[in-house]
């Protein structure tokens, strides 16, 4: 193939050419005998020429000489022999109107010869590509043995470029499908042996060692099915990428990817009130506290979306701000885009930016977040967390933006330790703050967010990359999981409802067993649990909880227009008495007595415990 080279279109040619001209000397040997063959034949010498460019113009006109052949399918094969066709009548109509024309079982029978030849030649092209690849791939000792599960356009695609491709690592053995009618057939050469129900035992029959989900249109409910059946074979699993890149046809090796946790929460998008949201953010400036962390940036990225007149994204940390900024730049050259270090600590710098911009709107998501950390530095949880909420919060009330929305979590219900005892003093400083303002403060409250700054699964992961063990606290703490875009769009949905005080919560779906999480996590990297990978339990963290809850008891739970939103009634509104305790902490911090420190939060949150009784929760064991 690479012999052709530059001179590739003009040998195509001159072989067409050839092609061409037999076809029409079998048409006139076939239409008469040997003898008047000759006769007949001398006729065509004088439109042979004629003839060749026909066709070559034909050809030209359907782009035969633009296609790689090696690569060619059914499209390119249709149109050849639409030129073929074409070529056929023009030439019948050319040589009848110069008066040199032949008889039509001529032309009939060299418009058959020309298409069989002209395919027959283009279809070598592929028999010496299927038969390149073979040689270069006989050796296949060290190729992963693959089970395709879907037997689509997305199967048949990526079982071609396994077959083709000289750098595939991959040997397609199998395909499944629930589609019962499709048993017994094959793409490509590759079986389709039964459904997803039959995947354990072909998986050990056919010695299967990677398994692809190939089915671009999938639910997620679905999806998840699957997977839970492909976690009981000792496979690695991966997965195509979404239906736009069937359509572009551009799946390809190189965008199979890991199946990630994510995949196994099996839970439908969320749909969301894009009118609601828009009429809140278009054309407004909004500014994001703990805009470059990993929630804040997802809402930056949610919120370009809605078309605010300018967004401001407000962090300490440098280096995630920089990131974002660059990011941005590149994919909304025409965004307005303020990018501001500082500590929502410092008041005066607040003051600053609320003077100088006037947000309308704010996000607030800075904050120290790490259970273990803050009870390690419970004084700095208290400054930067609850003293940093009321300076956001006192300029957003002092330079009357329309709504501040504060990302709270679930660990505020009930605390059992420093981080989430700020938390909830934080959403009483914002229903305190609501009473008195016309800015409408409401907190949304929501679990673990799936690979955020601080989550568990990027630790498991670089544990089972290095080999284990991989490590957790208790072998029955279960967590509320959600991914970050999914929490990046409840907040700003929660947003659009806010009215004042209210704590949305959001449905985060059914609390995950950890040790399940590190288990599918091994399986989906290809290892088994507790054989190749160790889980080890090391015990509970300092104001750990084995499980969180998403609502106090007082505050019961009213229905929003959104399906994955609650919202919490507001159980604290006393602004002076808030001041009042938050005086005292400042003076307790000045002393820096950890004694006084911790029974002032006990007295501002009654229902914090320091050192909750944990209860095993039983469950069957794996």
């Amino acid at each position: 193939m690479k012999a052709f080279g530059q001179w590739k279109k003009p040998l195509l040619i001159l072989c067409d050419a050839a092609l061409i001209n037999l076809a029409y000397i079998l048409g006139f040997f076939f239409r008469y005998n040997y003898r008047d063959f000759m006769f007949y034949s001398t006729s065509y010498k004088e439109t042979a020429l004629i003839v060749t460019v026909i066709y070559i113009a034909c050809f030209y006109l359907f782009k035969l000489y633009d296609s790689l052949w090696g690569y060619a399918s059914i499209d390119e094969f249709m149109l050849a022999i639409g030129a073929c066709l074409t070529a056929n009548v023009a030439t019948i109509i050319f040589v009848r109107i110069i008066g040199r024309g032949f008889a039509f079982g001529v032309s009939i029978i060299a418009c058959a010869f020309s298409i069989l030849f002209i395919l027959g030649f283009r279809m070598s092209f592929r028999i010496y590509g299927r038969f390149e690849s073979i040689i270069n791939n006989s050796d296949k000792s060290d190729k992963k043995r693959v089970m395709i599960v879907g037997a689509g356009a997305a199967a048949a695609m990526v079982i071609k470029e396994m077959k083709l491709s000289n750098q595939s690592k991959y040997m397609p053995v199998a395909v499944i499908d629930d589609e019962e009618y499709k048993k017994g057939n094959n793409i490509m050469g590759v079986k389709i042996l039964g459904g997803r129900q039959d995947i354990p035992a072909i998986v050990r029959e056919k010695g299967i060692e990677t398994i692809l989900i190939a089915i671009p249109t999938i639910e997620d409910e679905d999806k998840k099915q699957i997977l839970e059946i492909c976690k009981m074979t000792p496979c690695k699993i991966e997965i195509i990428p979404g239906m736009y890149e069937i359509l572009n046809g551009k799946v390809s090796l190189s965008q199979i990817r890991k199946v990630e946790i994510e995949d196994l929460l099996g839970r439908k998008p969320v749909v969301l009130d894009t009118e609601g949201i828009a009429n809140y953010i278009n054309g407004k400036v909004v500014l994001v506290t703990g805009g470059g962390g990993s929630i804040g940036s997802e809402l930056c990225r949610q919120i370009i979306k809605f078309e605010p007149k300018q967004l401001i994204i407000f962090d300490i940390y440098e280096n995630n701000a920089y990131n974002l900024q660059i990011e941005l730049k590149y994919k909304y050259p025409k965004l307005d885009l303020q990018v501001l270090i500082g500590s929502v600590r410092d008041k005066q710098r607040l003051d600053n930016v609320f003077e100088k911009f006037s947000p309308d709107i704010v996000f607030h998501a800075a904050a120290h977040k790490h259970v273990p950390l803050m009870e390690e530095s419970p004084m700095e949880a208290i400054k930067n967390n609850v003293f940093g909420t009321f300076n956001v919060a006192s300029c957003a009330n002092k330079y009357k933006a329309e709504r501040f929305v504060m990302i709270s979590t679930d660990k505020a219900v009930n605390p059992t330790n420093v981080m989430g005892a700020t938390k909830r003093m934080c959403e009483m400083i914002i229903q305190s703050i609501d009473k008195v303002s016309k800015t409408r403060f409401v907190a949304v409250r929501f679990g673990n967010v799936l690979g955020s700054n601080g989550s568990v699964i990027p630790l498991f992961k670089d544990q089972i990359a290095h080999g284990g063990p991989v490590t957790l606290t208790n072998k029955y703490i279960t967590r509320f999981f959600m991914t970050i875009p999914e929490a990046a769009q409840l907040v700003l949905q929660a947003g659009a409802y806010a009215q004042g005080g209210e704590i949305f919560v959001l449905d985060m779906g059914k609390p995950v067993k950890i040790y399940d999480l590190a288990w599918d996590l091994i399986k989906l990297s290809g290892f088994e649990p507790n054989v190749d990978i160790k889980i080890e339990v090391i015990g509970l963290r300092p104001g750990e909880k084995l499980y969180e809850e998403l609502l106090m008891s007082e505050e019961g739970l009213i229905n929003t227009k959104h399906a994955k939103i609650f919202i919490g009634k507001p159980t604290f509104s006393d602004l002076s008495v808030m001041k009042e305790k938050m005086e005292d902490l400042k003076v307790i911090i000045k002393k820096n007595d950890l004694k006084l420190l911790y029974e002032k939060i006990e007295d501002i949150v009654p229902t914090y415990n320091k050192n909750p009784i944990q209860k095993d929760v039983s469950s069957e064991e794996k």
